[in-house]
């Protein structure tokens, strides 16, 4: 198992070493194995230090001059702090800039609340001409990387801090843009996940088969643009929708979710996220878990109130 993060940052060193259409705007942190990309590519690396706005700014300076720049760097400091920069620079001339916010979610526990971004999907999808892609293990992870150098515009992937239980084969194919069914159980309830709650929601779906509820699992990476025909499909197949991730509630899958369903397929919905809080302290990130009700017993329990 390996975080995405890691997984992502990897797998962009090695596609350096035969592409050099790309560079990275560093700052003064280790987020996804970049920090080092200048000693082995000279030249195509560049450190801002703990200054974020000014990162962002530069990285767009250097997209306006024809570069490919991928930005690594914490998700809270990324989309809170520069969201100005990220909006007026990247998103509004619309700017060959690729976002990559690490540590996301509950699992920054043991940073404490400032640290932990339940926001950003919600803020990045906000924003007019950005993209949002999220792996859920790291055979994604090195699948987008791979797939992002040939991205034109503003990009946003959501990368995760711990390691995470690997539920794609390794000869797994990105399709943007797409939502994929990853188990098909029956015609009761859709389970809708995205990143790194996925592997909790395939065992949630064993867990429901045994129960004698047949649910489907719809893994949603890219957030935006979301799949809409995807999305209503898989709701018009089953009795209700539970949607699944490490974020707020607000802005994020389950809002882009439900924006679909009430314009094209009005169904029951329940969505398991942050729910209007803020990050807390946890030596455990399953802690945070239990106590946002993101467990793998949570989902359960909501596709069982759905049948009812």
């Amino acid at each position: 198992m390996l975080a995405t993060r890691m997984a992502f940052g990897n797998e962009l060193l090695e596609i350096a070493k035969t592409d050099d259409r790309f560079m990275i705007c560093n700052p003064d942190t280790k987020s996804c194995n970049l920090e080092n990309f200048d000693q082995f590519f000279p030249g195509r690396s560049f450190t801002f230090g703990i200054a974020e706005q000014n990162l962002v700014a530069a990285a767009a300076g250097a997209a306006s001059c024809g570069c490919k720049v991928y930005v690594p760097t914490f998700s809270v400091f990324l989309t809170l702090r520069a969201c100005e920069q990220i909006r007026t620079f990247v998103c509004y001339p619309r700017l060959n800039v690729t976002l990559l916010g690490t540590h996301s979610g509950l699992q920054v526990g043991q940073d404490g609340g400032t640290h932990i971004c339940c926001e950003d999907v919600g803020v990045m999808r906000s924003l007019a001409n950005m993209t949002v892609v999220q792996p859920s293990d790291s055979v994604t992870a090195r699948a987008i990387a791979r797939w992002s150098v040939g991205f034109e515009g503003p990009l946003y992937v959501r990368l995760h801090r711990s390691p995470v239980e690997e539920v794609h084969p390794e000869n797994y194919e990105f399709h943007f843009g797409k939502a994929e069914i990853l188990r098909d159980y029956g015609s009761d309830v859709t389970l809708i996940a995205t990143g790194i709650m996925l592997p909790r929601t395939l065992h949630a779906a064993e867990a429901l088969r045994e129960m004698g509820i047949g649910a489907k699992v719809l893994e949603v990476h890219t957030i935006k643009p979301i799949d809409t025909q995807g999305v209503v499909s898989a709701a018009k197949a089953t009795r209700g929708v539970v949607t699944v991730e490490d974020h707020s509630i607000f802005g994020g899958l389950g809002s882009a979710v439900a924006e679909v369903l009430s314009q094209h397929c009005p169904t029951r919905l329940k969505m398991i996220g942050v729910q209007d809080a803020f990050g807390e302290s946890a030596k455990d990130p399953e802690t945070l878990y239990a106590a946002h009700h993101m467990t793998e017993g949570d989902i359960i329990r909501a596709a069982q109130e759905l049948m009812n």
